[in-house]
């Protein structure tokens, strides 16, 4: 695959360069041991049962082209403003045609591996969703719809740390509850209890050589046990979380109903995730990040740079859902969001300029799926956000704030969501 920088604008280099870590504040490589960084154990005061969905949230970095992934083609201004770039009709006879979902919505051709979960009714695809900041700007769009509060740069904490924080855990006594699979800690899970960032779930724990490992952690259990706080926790927590992971097999994990993840980042993270949600150490909620959708230049829907990544995308939620939904699993939520969409018209370049609106792909055991989600509010004139974005008729927060309260135990949405503007409204997504 083409090096996603050339195709994107110099503020998505600029913050694909310095990984997150700068606006997460927390830039720990977690192969390396920082002590104070990691959880404190302790008894929750509000226990409660495992009866809860794990929530993973899959964030494609540098603002997805929703347009080209769930393509309204019943709506001709689409095909007016994308003489180059549009999916073609369902019925178009074309090798690239789109898939028809409803009579007006249809799935791009290499995201056709969703299918699947889509007819089995367990994958939702919500259109003209997205947040209400108007910036066009990776850095603040990011930031604002991780926190779950937009235009409001003083909020520090992440919605998914903040419901962490607010709901007893899973188990008792838990380790870990939530992991942002990266070197720095997104920030939607800032604020979190016993929640880390971990690039690779099989490979954490002490660096150096590894015939020295069990000596050199023995000798820090020796050094710190019984040490103040905050040192003894510290390292006390860090090595019981080591030694926690090391206890799952994710190098031998072996997929369920025969699912194949593909190689790679992403398709590593979704199957180290699966090991990890299936092994029930209590976390509650997984953090993932895809890059490379900052498509400005040679966008490439049909069978280029952007083609490429819907089908990696696509291949590895259907390996997941597979896995996930074969046999006895824990029960999930799965949601894959972007900062905002691409804007309607195509540019001279052959991409696609920063844009409002966007889609969201819901998937899980209680989703309410099988359909597109959405109150469509046209691309044709007059009907755009400024004159040239898809409008925002959904917040992206009305599903995510429908999961918080049903699937994960947490009726309490005005601090999930702590602004006043803002009142969730319940779209049905779910059907369990």
């Amino acid at each position: 695959m083409m090096n996603p920088d050339t195709h994107a604008c110099p503020e998505y280099r600029e913050l694909s360069r310095r990984g997150f870590m700068a606006l997460t504040g927390a830039g720990l490589a977690a192969a390396a041991i920082a002590p104070a960084c990691f959880p404190r154990v302790a008894l929750a005061k509000d226990y409660r049962s495992s009866m809860r969905d794990v929530v993973i949230q899959v964030y494609l970095r540098g603002a997805s082209d929703g347009l080209s992934m769930c393509v309204p083609w019943g709506d001709n201004a689409y095909y007016a403003a994308r003489p180059t770039l549009a999916v073609p009709r369902p019925d178009s006879g074309q090798a690239n045609r789109c898939t028809d979902l409803n009579g007006f919505f249809g799935l791009a051709e290499p995201l056709l591996p969703l299918l699947p979960a889509y007819q089995d009714g367990k994958l939702l695809i919500v259109h003209a969703t997205g947040s209400h900041d108007p910036s066009r700007s990776h850095f603040d769009a990011q930031r604002f719809m991780e926190v779950g509060k937009p235009n409001d740069p003083a909020l520090g904490t992440g919605w998914l740390g903040r419901h962490l924080a607010g709901v007893g855990p899973m188990i008792q006594n838990p380790l870990l509850r939530g992991v942002g699979i990266a070197t720095g800690l997104q920030r939607t899970l800032v604020g979190g209890p016993q929640t880390l960032p971990i690039p690779n779930l099989d490979t954490f724990g002490l660096t150096g050589f590894t015939t020295s490992i069990p000596s050199r952690s023995s000798a820090l259990t020796s050094l710190y046990t019984g040490a103040a706080a905050p040192l003894g926790a510290a390292a006390t927590d860090t090595i019981n979380t080591i030694d926690l992971l090391n206890t799952i097999e994710f190098a031998g994990y072996v997929p369920a109903g025969g699912a194949v993840y593909p190689s790679g980042a992403f398709g590593l993270a979704l199957k180290q995730s699966a090991a990890l949600i299936k092994a029930q150490v209590g976390v509650e909620a997984i953090a993932i990040d895809v890059g490379g959708w900052d498509t400005h230049d040679q966008q490439g829907n049909l069978t280029g740079f952007m083609a490429g990544l819907m089908n990696t995308l696509a291949l590895t939620l259907a390996a997941f859902y597979r896995d996930m939904t074969t046999g006895v699993a824990p029960t999930f939520s799965l949601v894959v969001m972007s900062e905002f969409g691409r804007r309607v018209a195509e540019n001279g370049s052959a991409g696609t300029e920063h844009g409002h609106g966007n889609c969201m792909f819901v998937m899980g055991n209680c989703i309410d799926g099988g359909r597109v989600l959405a109150n469509w509010p046209g691309l044709g004139a007059g009907q755009l956000f400024e004159n040239r974005d898809l409008q925002v008729t959904i917040d992206y927060r009305d599903i995510l704030a429908e999961i918080v309260s049903s699937r994960m135990g947490n009726p309490n949405l005005a601090s999930v969501f702590p602004d006043p503007a803002y009142t969730p409204v319940f779209r049905n997504v779910l059907a369990c």
